[in-house]
């Protein structure tokens, strides 16, 4: 059986990808589980995951947080709000499909937008909240 959270980071990857409108943003196909060496900018990659038991007395349910990481260059900070909301419309409340599991929910939580210390680079942070059942 697939870990929830493999079969959440796929889904997530899978929805992203097929987003005309964060390929529009982004100036093409640049959504990443891991971003290659000298990937060109903006991209978005998925980043790190927490998960914790939330288990009631009707079965084994997962809460997750799953943060999505956005670089920019060009634009200024204009470009990383323009990826994170496009984010935010691909992935909000999205009917995501799960190997093995079942998604409850799939929720927007917090976005950071920030300068790297290059003073050139924007990143943008946004986390999402989701709830996982096993469908068997």
């Amino acid at each position: 059986m697939t870990s929830a959270n493999a079969a959440l980071r796929a889904a997530v990857h899978d929805a992203l990808a097929a987003d005309s409108g964060l390929h529009a943003a982004l100036g093409g196909a640049r959504v990443y589980d891991e971003p290659p060496r000298g990937a060109l900018l903006p991209y978005v990659a998925i980043g790190e995951a927490r998960m914790s038991d939330a288990s009631v007395d009707d079965g084994p349910t997962q809460e997750h947080q799953i943060t999505l990481h956005a670089r920019s260059r060009q634009g200024g900070q204009g470009e990383a709000h323009a990826i994170a909301g496009a984010v935010l419309q691909a992935l909000d409340d999205a009917p995501l499909s799960l190997t093995g599991h079942r998604l409850v929910n799939f929720r927007f939580a917090v976005a950071d937008i920030r300068r790297e210390s290059d003073g050139r680079t924007y990143h943008a942070q946004v986390r999402f909240r989701a709830v996982t059942e096993p469908t068997t």
